[in-house]
């Protein structure tokens, strides 16, 4: 299977403003294209007390809160370390996950909690869960993530979450978080990461210089980060990136073209934005060779949000989180991907 260096949010339902579901079909919503690596099925495999994910490789306490209550950062991390001297079922190399191997267990179609159906797990709390990964924006913090709709955001180390170990190396499927001192599992960026791309049948008409593609994931970005110049409603992102497709069938100057251009451009997953989060960077959380221009705040993803339908899920580039936005109000800025 190729790698995608991301995997799939397991949304399969399209919905409108109101939240209601609605027809896949040329919305251009995450749901019609469902990028990114297919789970595997079944996607977990129980092994008396540890429950391994086939989709990522790594392992987890198939009790979802083995501290039975919350701890700060710190703590977290002595608990592991002690479950570490116990050999707690068996093994003696657990580890707090980090960031992306936590948000691996989301799932974008379910919630409370947004675990994969069926999921075999036990005592899952509704609440924050720590990662290893300390927040960029300041050093005192770190990320962690929601089990109750799968929102990813930091706070200080001194505060109060659970716990829930991880081991293993895992398969690669996961990009390293770029940031050093964290978990040292996760696929290794390739350098450099963006390449630009020359004018040619893999660049839309007119592309050339204005696509970057990221070697890690295999997709293409529009170098103008801000396809709209201002904040728009949801239903307009997904409009405005329908226009630049059809702009660019008529700016073909022949069949051949015509073709490649139609249907290149997506408003991007949530999972597809996360991926250019860099862990070790704010303002903007990119990587630092980055080659974009005219980068926003937030941007929206064409995954809806189905703790509330009627909103939907937005990548705060400036910090690297994952958050969410009523789709009624223009308040996110657009980015184009195609691959």
């Amino acid at each position: 299977m190729e790698y995608s260096g991301f995997i799939w949010t397991g949304q399969t339902s399209c919905h409108d403003v109101s939240g209601e579901e609605i027809p896949c079909a040329c919305s251009g919503q995450d749901a019609e294209y469902a990028m990114g690596m297919p789970w595997p099925t079944p996607r977990f495999a129980v092994e008396g007390e540890t429950v391994t994910d086939l989709l990522t490789g790594l392992t987890w306490t198939r009790d979802a809160d083995p501290a039975e209550f919350p701890l700060d950062w710190r703590a977290a991390l002595d608990f592991v370390a002690r479950m570490n001297r116990e050999r707690t079922h068996g093994f003696d190399d657990w580890r707090l996950p980090n960031r992306r191997e936590l948000r691996s267990l989301i799932s974008h179609q379910t919630r409370k909690p947004a675990l994969p159906e069926g999921h075999p797990f036990t005592n899952v709390f509704l609440g924050w869960y720590w990662s290893s990964t300390t927040a960029a924006v300041d050093p005192a913090f770190a990320w962690y993530v929601h089990t109750e709709g799968g929102r990813t955001f930091y706070g200080e180390k001194n505060r109060y979450y659970l716990v829930w170990p991880v081991r293993g190396q895992g398969s690669g499927v996961l990009p390293a978080t770029g940031q050093a001192g964290d978990s040292p599992f996760g696929r290794v960026w390739p350098e450099p990461r963006f390449e630009l791309e020359e004018r040619s049948n893999k660049a839309p008409p007119g592309g050339g210089q204005h696509v970057a593609l990221d070697r890690l994931t295999n997709l293409r970005w529009r170098r103008s980060a801000n396809l709209t110049g201002e904040p728009v409603l949801w239903e307009e992102a997904l409009q405005v990136v329908r226009d630049l497709n059809a702009a660019e069938v008529t700016g073909a100057e022949n069949s051949n073209q015509k073709y490649a251009a139609a249907g290149r451009w997506r408003l991007p997953n949530i999972n597809e934005l996360e991926s250019l989060v860099d862990m070790s960077r704010h303002d903007p959380a990119l990587p630092a060779s980055h080659p974009f221009k005219r980068c926003q705040e937030v941007y929206w993803s064409s995954t809806t949000s189905m703790f509330e339908p009627d909103w939907a899920w937005a990548l705060y580039l400036n910090k690297g989180a994952v958050g969410v936005g009523r789709k009624r109000y223009a308040r996110f800025h657009v980015w184009a991907v195609s691959g």
